[in-house]
């Protein structure tokens, strides 16, 4: 009995973890949905300015933290918050769902990238 009950509870967890998984699919139809790639390039390497960061191969957890911390500026949240202000990247975030930046930081993350260290 105690076989079957860990058993069952490593089923849950893992079914789970992969209901939380990320659509790189989703995430790349987001990105073009939402036009990232005016600014960032659409190998999202290749900016339209050098202050616009390289988002292709930059961590997917601080891409989620990064859109969430704009989200939250746009909606008026207070400094206390972790927001960032940002016109442009407020107004662009602020349409986005969890769903949809889960789904683009993961595909960005996928991509490959010059921030990427090879040896």
């Amino acid at each position: 009995m105690k076989k079957l009950t860990l058993a069952l509870l490593g089923s849950v967890l893992f079914a789970a973890g992969a209901a939380q998984a990320a659509d790189l699919a989703a995430g790349k139809a987001a990105f073009e949905k939402f036009n990232c790639a005016s600014c960032h390039g659409a190998d999202a390497k290749t900016s339209l300015m050098p202050a616009y960061p390289i988002l292709a191969g930059q961590h997917a957890s601080y891409l989620e933290h990064a859109l969430k911390a704009y989200k939250r500026g746009q909606a008026g949240a207070p400094a206390t918050a972790n927001v960032r202000k940002n016109a442009i990247m407020g107004g662009m975030a602020a349409p986005l769902s969890n769903t949809d930046i889960k789904n683009m930081a993961a595909w960005l993350a996928s991509l490959p990238s010059p921030l990427e260290i090879r040896q």
